[in-house]
């Protein structure tokens, strides 16, 4: 089964729209807000749309339609500009995909449900999940849920796209939570202005891989600190790395690297050094030479990996797990002190262990991921159970762990079969490629079953 073809989209002109707070009158005494507050709309302006026979011809070309349902809205893609927080509570900007249903069905006028999507990890500078017509994740999300009469909120994270930091805060759960936060209040007050279709109380968190950590974070987050200003109706990670500490203890074995490791420790470094500093006092202490002249700055980028790999910027490893060893990415020095390291500290940090939601949740993942491990599913919910929290969690490798129900034995048998269809290419497809559908497909089940208990 494929899943990796584009939707069509049809793309209007891109212009900026910036929209100026009028301060108030000598004798107001209030003060007009900050330029730079956070969830302050730089602009806000719709970036494209699909029609339902569109998207329908998309899904039908790709394989996906028998998971994903025929479309019952089309959708306008909507693309808006605010302002966030650096982990150092820093005004930054940042941007925002939000996808908005629409058509003569009921499911796609009035008052829609909110999804609230956090995406996958990228290397790619000029990420934006507003590129339906280019970029799969963003297009996946139109069709499973938008076209479904969802509205999607789908950041495209601090660091990214026209972001004005110059790197991205990768799984840092508090910064990553609060530029989620502002970016569903800056696509409300976006909607409020510009939209007939405006988004209701319900509120839907999901996320895959890196955007698992992040909806896991953001649930917990808006419990903790926005709780009067939104509910979290429930939420569905898939495929995160939840307990990270772990995670990064796979450098000291005797297990294997995780696939694309090699990415993520730059990623993950170069985030921590800027959050709390003290990681290295010299990249040549975690990094091998020629990669300590690189490695601090380099993501995220435009620049293909495969070319990186060519100017001998990363290890030459098409497996993206050479950290260690001649040629590879990082130090003897850091793996033998890597138990006591701040690196480990800052994982542990951001290890999401610790606290059990209070509103509905449901994990989905695939036990043989070989880029986040299954034991990040089974270690959270396990966590969640001794807190007295109970949370499903659907292994796509394992009937036994769903429901009873036709949608699973779909959601199950498709997996399978498009596993096997992958043939010998299944291990390097499987985190990125077959897992996401299948796994979306159950969460969108979820939170309409959810929706319709009226919890």
């Amino acid at each position: 089964m494929k899943t990796r073809k584009f939707l069509p989209l049809t793309l209007l002109a891109l212009s900026a729209a910036v929209l100026t707070a009028c301060g108030g009158g000598g004798d107001d005494p209030t003060p007009p807000p900050s330029p730079t507050a956070r969830a302050t709309v730089v602009f806000g302006q719709q970036m494209g749309k699909a029609s339902a026979a569109e998207i329908d011809a998309g899904t039908q070309a790709s394989g996906l339609q028998p998971i994903s349902g025929k479309a019952k809205c089309g959708v306008d893609v909507r693309y808006v500009q605010y302002y966030t927080i650096d982990p150092k509570n820093q005004p930054v900007t940042a941007t925002t995909a939000v996808l908005v249903p629409n058509g003569s069905d009921a499911a796609c006028s009035g008052e829609r449900p909110v999804v609230l999507h956090a995406h996958g990890t990228t290397t790619l500078k000029s990420y934006n999940m507003a590129q339906v017509s280019s970029n799969q994740e963003a297009a996946l999300m139109m069709a499973m849920y938008a076209a479904q009469g969802f509205i999607v909120v789908a950041p495209n994270y601090v660091g990214y796209d026209l972001s004005s930091l110059n790197y991205h805060p990768y799984l840092n759960a508090e910064q990553q939570a609060a530029d989620m936060v502002d970016a569903l209040r800056a696509a409300k007050k976006d909607l409020a202005a510009n939209s007939a279709v405006k988004p209701s109380s319900k509120l839907l968190l999901t996320g895959y891989s890196q955007g698992g950590h992040v909806a896991m974070a953001t649930h917990k987050i808006i419990e903790r600190d926005y709780a009067s200003e939104f509910t979290v109706t429930a939420s569905a990670p898939m495929s995160g790395p939840y307990n990270l500490v772990k995670m990064g203890d796979v450098v000291t074995g005797p297990g294997p690297i995780n696939a694309g490791a090699t990415l993520f420790v730059p990623l993950l470094m170069t985030s921590y050094q800027n959050a709390y500093g003290g990681l290295y006092a010299s990249p040549s202490e975690v990094y091998q030479a020629p990669f300590d002249q690189s490695a601090p700055t380099l993501f995220p980028t435009d620049t293909p990996v495969a070319t990186l790999m060519a100017q001998g910027k990363l290890p030459a490893d098409p497996t993206l797990t050479k950290l260690f060893g001649t040629g590879g990415l990082l130090t003897d020095g850091f793996r033998s002190g890597y138990q006591n390291s701040n690196y480990r500290k800052a994982l542990q940090t951001n290890t999401l262990l610790g606290w059990a939601p209070k509103r509905p949740m449901v994990l989905c993942a695939g036990g043989q991921d070989p880029t986040v491990f299954f034991f990040n599913t089974t270690d959270v919910q396990a966590d969640f159970a001794s807190r007295g929290a109970t949370v499903p969690a659907w292994n796509l490798e394992n009937r036994a762990s769903m429901p009873a129900g036709a949608a699973f034995d779909t959601a199950y048998g498709g997996f399978q079969l498009a596993k096997a269809a992958a043939g010998a290419n299944a291990q390097a497809q499987y985190h990125g490629g077959l897992v996401p559908p299948f796994c979306h497909a159950l969460a969108r089940g979820y939170f309409q079953q959810v929706l319709a208990s009226g919890q």
